[in-house]
């Protein structure tokens, strides 16, 4: 695991080893244990290496093969590169180190960029072809690692943060407005773009080819297939089968020349991992983050997941650790949270960064439960169930859903002075777009599958990013073993009502931490049935029925009570960096709605306090608070 950064002279001239250099210095933070160059005619490459595999010099990037002809900085870990490694051996490279790098580098050697195909893991790297003169860039299926790029004038940059990118001279810091309006509807950017202007996240499953002359825009390689096995598994025999890849998963990701630790939440995703890894590490250490809810109400009062994480702890005999964040660790965070996270996606994340702060004590590597809900549907209330004939019946019945922060017509209000007063783009199709990538319409399960297709490609990839940002920030390695390609591809086939409850799911508003259907909803545990029922033989009755249970603080509480002078200074006045680009009146209107008590509006207020730390770090010119 590692960071990753350089760049491309498209006109041949040379590239710049200094600027290249400081690149890479920009992403310290995620890889302490060296770091490596090499320049070489037009093509720079940088790279920081945080050790996990092979932590001899071996391992050291860039890594050329023997011939000279192509050179690899990459960050990740394939996790099925033993077996690749067999095959490559069969037939006929030999290897200098024992990394997966080195596998990656010869895989492309003999199969060219059919090779990312066959990897089960997390990845993105570039590879420089000396011979035609080429870069490739490649990214993971999921999205697992992230990778930015950006071309200014003939030159191409890349890197596994956009503060790299951005560091180069010929980038200039301002706002990608229509990424802004993406945010503002989704809470999450669903397209390509990043709030930066002209630096681009190339996509999940995807690759880019750069030559002497242009950029191919990027091939995708790979992508979410619905296709229900016929006939039908029997559910029994299904849930042995998830219950045996999970298992292999995770014990392909227990590979390590570190200590590996684990979250531990009380849910079903990270018990799973949990019950598995502890039975194979002799002492696994386990983190959970709990909040202080003295100021708590309504729902919120669950919100602490302490006693369910010490009870499977105690099950599973790990060594535990456990941290409690009070209102006030918000404040602190967000000067460090908004330089780390670069621009925000999906909900509120400071208390990842803490929990990742407190794993990285203990190991260089963590395991995550991130994406047992998007593949196994744990989010009934989400899912569109009208019967929908056509892509547009789709859109018109699901978009309003993932409306998250603004409708249409408080969005215009808001966002008019970033286009004058002129019309806004349209984030509905933004939304089809995705959509129309994903299962077509016709079959009883088509409406499921979309859905569960678009929280894939979306507020999965966000949440992804999010995760490794605030874990890299301390060095640390995030696994996540339910999205092993394995266990994919086999819950891919599986019928909807073996994940879902085919009646009639309330739809809710996220916001409304003390809505009687939300509760009524998690009750039902109607999500995840699957996977609920492969780890019975596993896991604690009361942790494989558990309600559904988010990682979320008691923000709806903490914003109205001891964090609304908080709110004040940071929001509430008239210099607010963010009153740019945003109409002041309409943000405070909206922030007092909910210090007032009129409206819920937690995940905006979260939002909005996001951008003011983003605008203060990237578009003052120098790190928020440091």
């Amino acid at each position: 695991m590692c960071g990753i950064a350089g760049m491309f002279e498209l006109d041949g001239v040379p590239a710049s080893a200094i600027i290249a250099r400081r690149m890479t210095e920009t992403l310290a933070h995620r890889g302490p244990d060296g770091d490596g160059y090499l320049c070489e005619g037009p093509v720079a490459l940088g790279h920081k290496r945080l050790a996990v595999i092979d932590l001899s010099a071996a391992g050291h990037q860039p890594m050329v093969t023997p011939d000279g002809r192509y050179a690899i900085v990459y960050n990740g870990e394939i996790f099925n590169f033993q077996e690749l490694r067999a095959q490559l051996e069969a037939l006929g490279h030999r290897f200098r180190s024992r990394t997966d790098t080195e596998v990656v580098l010869l895989a492309h050697a003999q199969w060219g960029t059919a090779a990312p195909e066959r990897f089960n893991g997390m990845f993105a790297y570039a590879l420089w072809d000396a011979t035609t003169k080429s870069l490739l860039l490649v990214r993971d299926r999921y999205g697992i690692k992230p990778l930015y790029y950006a071309q200014c004038g003939q030159t191409l940059l890349f890197a596994s943060e956009a503060k790299a990118v951005l560091c180069h001279p010929a980038c200039r810091t301002s706002l990608d407005p229509e990424a802004l309006v993406e945010y503002l509807t989704f809470q999450n950017i669903l397209s390509d773009r990043t709030l930066f202007d002209g630096v681009r996240m190339l996509p999940p499953g995807s690759t880019l080819e750069a030559r002497q002359g242009g950029v191919v825009i990027p091939r995708t390689y790979w992508d979410f297939q619905f296709v229900t096995a016929e006939p039908a598994p029997d559910p029994r025999e299904a849930a042995v089968e998830v219950a045996r890849l999970v298992r292999q998963a995770v014990t392909r990701q227990l590979v390590a020349d570190v200590p590996i630790t684990a979250y531990l939440s009380g849910g079903i995703d990270s018990g799973a991992i949990v019950a598995f890894a502890s039975s194979q590490v002799p002492i696994l250490t386990t983190i959970t983050v709990g909040f202080d809810l003295n100021s708590a109400s309504g729902m919120e009062i669950a919100f602490d997941e302490r006693a369910a994480a010490e009870q499977l702890s105690y099950i599973c005999k790990t060594e535990h650790y456990e941290m409690v964040l009070k209102a006030g660790d918000m404040e602190r965070a967000m000067p460090r949270l908004a330089w780390h996270l670069e621009e925000p996606r999906v909900g509120q994340s400071y208390p990842n960064f803490y929990a990742a702060q407190l794993a990285s004590k203990f190991g260089k590597v963590v395991l995550s439960g991130v994406g047992g809900d998007e593949l196994f549907g744990g989010y009934p209330w989400r899912y569109c169930r009208e019967p929908v004939n056509t892509l547009d019946d789709l859109v018109d019945a699901y978009f309003w859903r993932w409306q998250r922060l603004l409708r249409d017509d408080e969005l215009d209000r808001i966002a008019s002075p970033l286009f004058g007063g002129g019309a806004l783009p349209s984030g509905r199709d933004v939304f089809r777009g995705i959509l129309a990538k994903g299962p077509a319409m016709g079959t009883p399960d088509a409406a499921l599958n979309a859905s569960l297709y678009f929280e894939l490609k979306s507020f999965l990839h966000g949440l992804l990013v999010m995760e490794d940002k605030l874990s890299m920030a301390h060095g640390l390695e995030n696994r996540v073993p339910l999205l092993d390609n394995d266990l994919v591809d086999f819950a891919l086939t599986l019928p909807s009502e073996l994940k879902v409850a085919r009646h009639t799911a309330e739809t809710i508003d996220e916001n409304t931490a003390s809505s009687r259907s939300m509760r009524t909803e998690m009750r039902r545990r109607d999500g995840k049935r699957v996977l609920r029922d492969a780890m019975k033989l596993h896991c604690p009755p009361d942790v494989v029925d558990r309600e559904k249970q988010g990682f979320s603080a008691p923000d709806a509480s903490w914003f109205r009570g001891e964090s609304v002078r908080y709110l004040e200074r940071t929001l509430m006045r008239d210099n607010a960096m963010l009153y740019e680009f945003l109409d002041r009146k309409a943000v405070q209107a909206a922030v007092e709605d909910h210090i007032t008590g009129r409206q819920n509006r937690r995940l905006l207020v979260w939002s909005l306090l996001s951008l003011e730390h983003w605008a203060r770090t990237f578009l003052s010119g120098g790190r928020d608070g440091d």
